[in-house]
């Protein structure tokens, strides 16, 4: 399964109904996300600018960057943010044996448990590339898989900043789980895009809230 579009078709959601795509809520509640941190300098910036906002997001971690920068995967929990399993190395499902895959998902595991003994059961494949083996192992462990009903496309170089703005702010709706990352790749959309979709997005009347 490869799920790599802006808006999420319904038919989609039901036909892999298994997987979550929105939170359907009466409160016009959204859910922000971010991908494939948590490090220095990016990682921080957003966390600068979800305080500022007073909103709480899922960051759903590579296991290794939690290995490598504990202090800022702490900083997340310590500001009441939501964390989620990304892999330990950010594996392609469609490339990798289901056994590997497993291995890799638990050493991510391992990482945020030595921080966050009480962690969610919370999982994001990357690039939305998961077989169906995979997935239904990650479910039989306790997990939620994660998808999305928007994607920034921040990751995307050759978007421009306003594109990615608007493929947030023209697709969300009430329940929708948003995806932007907190990479290196995805810096110079992000720190255009985030801070101006959050405050459109509350003129519109949503709210934000983390994923359970």
């Amino acid at each position: 399964m490869n799920f790599n579009w802006v808006k999420t078709n319904k038919w989609i959601k039901k036909i892999f109904n298994h997987l979550v795509w929105d939170i359907p809520n009466s409160e016009n509640k959204i859910y922000l996300t971010f991908d494939d941190g948590p490090i220095p300098e990016v990682t921080e910036w957003v966390l600068d600018v979800l305080k500022s906002e007073n909103i709480k997001a899922t960051f759903f971690c590579i296991g290794d960057n939690i290995k490598k920068h504990p202090e800022v995967y702490r900083r997340i929990l310590q500001e009441g943010h939501q964390t989620g399993n990304h892999t330990f190395n950010h594996l392609n499902g469609w490339k990798t044996k289901t056994n590997y895959y497993i291995e890799n998902f638990k050493l991510c595991e391992t990482e945020h448990s030595k921080l966050n003994p009480e962690h969610s059961f919370l999982f994001r494949p990357p690039y939305g590339k998961i077989k169906p083996s995979q997935s239904r192992e990650i479910r039989q462990l306790g997990y939620k898989i994660i998808m999305w009903d928007v994607l920034s496309y921040d990751f995307d170089q050759n978007i421009s900043e306003e594109k990615c703005l608007k493929n947030v702010i023209s697709n969300t709706s009430q329940g929708s789980i948003i995806v932007f990352h907190d990479s290196l790749k995805a810096e110079k959309n992000l720190k255009y895009a985030l801070p101006k979709a959050i405050q459109i997005l509350k003129n519109k009347g949503f709210t934000f809230d983390v994923i359970k």
